[in-house]
């Protein structure tokens, strides 16, 4: 005897390719009670709910073991878990990524990837979108070091992107890791768009070339890492450093002749002084003025910008500068735009920081004023 098929082809539509079985109650035996059956079908139904709730809690339960102590609101993607045995992911916790000291830090670094970048038309917006396929940190590492990578220019594959990364990483990693830094960074991490790895590269080419900006103090972060051990799941919330204080930043920078000068022979700095005081008077001099102390008369940016117009030859118009700054931001305003004249001019970007000179560090006034020397000594 054949069997009946669940469902005829009158049954479905035609247009319908997989099919849902359909199951039938059996009859009921002859002369049954239909209580008792349905008392039977609700017990069998209930148990199989139980079992149900029982699989579930067993889940929740496995669940609780396998990623403890997660931070509220830290939303784990799919994508987070599927981790190889021993792999680790870092995710920023959410609550780090709204603060204030952290989104300042990222306007900082922006802003100076722009500015470095300028001339190549880049415009970064956002970090972890712009910087991930290795197009804006190669430009990046090319301008700061004068070294030309050999990268394809553009890459769409991900196999190329990761090709470009490993080759910018590896020129920055060399240059670096002999000074000392640690590197918290991959070519992995980068390409996953991890935003504290991106932010710890960047950081770390800014003070090591000295980029003229100034870095928000005391910047951490808190990150949610999870590893997989023995096939479990397992989560921690750990606190990332992205910046220390100004001085010890500072300190990280490349020791230069002016380093060497002052800690080594410093009964010569009068003598280095007194030829940049003559140079910088022998200008100024055509305005009536005079300096006889470079670090506290250049602090305030007035005499930089009035130097620079002398130099060069033009009218610095008095709207574009404060004449007599009263706030630390408008010293700070006339130091940069002096230093906005250098560039004009066809000098390098200034190593030192704005902010540095309006707080009368000596080593910073004394490379700005020496690299406006030795460019224009013999001018009239």
């Amino acid at each position: 005897m054949t069997p009946r098929p669940l469902l005829s082809p009158s049954d479905t539509d035609s247009h319908t390719h997989i099919h849902t079985p359909t199951h039938t109650l059996p009859l009921l035996p002859s002369g049954g009670n239909p209580e008792v059956y349905t008392g039977d079908m609700a017990g069998l139904l209930c148990g199989t709910k139980r079992k149900k709730q029982v699989s579930d809690l067993h889940e929740e339960g496995k669940n609780a073991i396998n990623a403890p102590m997660l931070p509220t609101g830290t939303d784990i993607h799919p994508e987070d878990t599927l981790l190889e045995e021993n792999a680790e992911r870092i995710m920023l916790d959410p609550t780090s990524r709204e603060s204030l000291k952290f989104k300042d830090l990222l306007k900082v670094l922006i802003d100076w990837i722009n500015s470095e970048l300028e001339e190549d038309r880049i415009i970064v917006k956002d970090l972890e979108e712009d910087c991930y396929d290795g197009q804006v940190l190669q430009k990046l590492f090319e301008k700061l070091s004068g070294r030309k990578l050999n990268v394809a220019e553009v890459t769409q594959s991900e196999i190329g992107q990761k090709q470009k990364l490993q080759t910018v990483l590896e020129a920055v990693n060399e240059l670096l890791r002999p000074h000392g830094w640690t590197i918290e960074w991959n070519v992995d991490s980068i390409h996953s768009k991890n935003l504290v790895s991106i932010v710890y590269l960047l950081v770390a080419l800014a003070m090591h070339f000295q980029a003229p900006i100034r870095l928000p103090e005391h910047v951490s972060v808190q990150v949610v890492v999870v590893k997989k051990r023995e096939g479990i799941l397992q989560t921690a919330l750990v606190t990332k450093e992205l910046t220390s204080t100004t001085e010890m930043m500072m300190g990280r920078f490349e020791r230069d002749a002016f380093d060497t000068l002052l800690d080594h022979a410093p009964d010569k700095l009068n003598v280095v002084k007194t030829s940049l005081i003559t140079f910088v008077n022998k200008h100024l001099n055509k305005l009536n003025l005079e300096v006889t102390e470079l670090e506290s008369q250049f602090a305030d940016g007035v005499y930089l910008v009035l130097l620079m117009g002398l130099l060069e030859d033009y009218f610095v118009p008095l709207y574009n500068f404060f004449l007599t700054p009263e706030s630390f931001e408008q010293k700070v305003h006339n130091v940069a735009f002096a230093f906005e004249l250098m560039q004009d001019g066809g000098l390098k970007k200034p190593k030192a920081r704005p902010e540095d000179v309006v707080n009368l560090n000596l080593k910073s006034t004394l490379r700005v004023l020496y690299n406006l020397f030795t460019n224009y000594k013999n001018s009239d």
